[in-house]
């Protein structure tokens, strides 16, 4: 049985044409109904003028490995290649900053060996206190531009310079502290600082507790350590009282070590306030400056009992 292998002209599905008046030329094919008017005409082959249409190409499976595509499914967790690729981001963010970090306290602990242990370098610094006067404006002036200019502090290689001014600053202004304590003071307040700084970290990368959330608390903790700090220096600058320099520097240890857990989770990522990986800078300079001032306030504290 032989049937039509494409539709007439008309179309006769449409009730809007009906069939021309005497019905179609020609007769049924075989096994059609009764009482159809006409057979459809068989189409002609196809001609020069249009050529055979070209079958399809097969489609080759595509493999964009195991990390591709918009979602995926790990266990429980749905993760997505941007996620993927800001994960890998925040880690060469966090290994660039922890690089830096440790440049800037081998520079700073270096500094410190000389002005503890070369005599003539330490007796010069005890009998100019303008070597601390002049670092500290330094550090200053280089922490302000770093912290309040967003333009030098991202733009290669000016933010390279000025944090290693002010790596050197902060490193003289420390030196100069520690020559006038003893040795082993500031042997103890340098391990305890390592030590408190390690455990810091390993606490805010293991945690859940997000301290980037409780940001008003520590714009209040910096505000009592200004201000505990001012009226220390107010007081000991006409009479040295014992216990208010041991308060303050026990405030400060204090202040400082949370601050630390601030910054550190501020760069990690994946709480309410997050540092840009563009900020690798900012963050150095924030965690670096938690350390020394916490070593610093350790070290008056240890200091005071030699």
């Amino acid at each position: 049985m032989s049937y039509p292998s494409a539709p007439p002209v008309y179309d006769d599905r449409n009730p809007h044409y009906p069939p021309p008046h005497g019905g179609y030329s020609g007769g049924y094919p075989a096994g059609y109904p009764a009482g159809y008017p006409g057979a459809y005409p068989q189409p002609p082959p196809y001609s020069s003028g249009y050529p055979q249409p070209a079958p399809p190409m097969p489609t080759p499976p595509m493999n964009f490995g195991d990390n591709y595509g918009s979602s995926g499914i790990e266990g429980n967790e749905v993760f997505s290649s941007s996620d993927w690729d800001d994960k890998k981001v925040r880690h060469r963010f966090i290994r660039k900053v922890y690089s830096i970090i440790s440049v800037q306290l081998l520079v700073t602990v270096g500094i410190i060996a000389v002005f503890t242990f070369v005599t003539p370098v330490n007796t010069f610094v005890k009998r100019n206190l303008a070597v601390y006067y002049a670092s500290y404006a330094v550090f200053l002036v280089t922490y302000l531009v770093l912290v309040c200019c967003e333009g030098p502090r991202r733009r290669f290689p000016w933010n390279i310079i000025l944090l290693s001014i002010f790596t050197l600053a902060m490193g003289f202004m420390t030196g100069t502290i520690a020559s006038v304590y003893s040795t082993r003071a500031v042997f103890l307040a340098m391990l305890i600082t390592a030590i408190v700084a390690i455990i810091v970290t390993i606490f805010c990368f293991q945690t859940k507790v997000d301290f980037t959330s409780c940001t008003g608390m520590f714009c209040a903790l910096g505000i009592v350590v200004m201000v505990t700090g001012i009226i220390t220096a107010i007081v000991l600058s006409f009479q040295y009282v014992y216990w208010l320099h041991m308060l303050y520097a026990a405030i400060g240890a204090i202040a400082f070590t949370l601050f630390l857990a601030y910054d550190t989770q501020l760069m990690l990522g994946n709480r309410k306030h997050t540092i840009s990986p563009e900020e690798y800078v900012f963050g150095a300079l924030k965690i670096y400056t938690d350390i020394m001032y916490i070593f610093t306030f350790l070290l008056q504290i240890i200091g005071s009992r030699d």
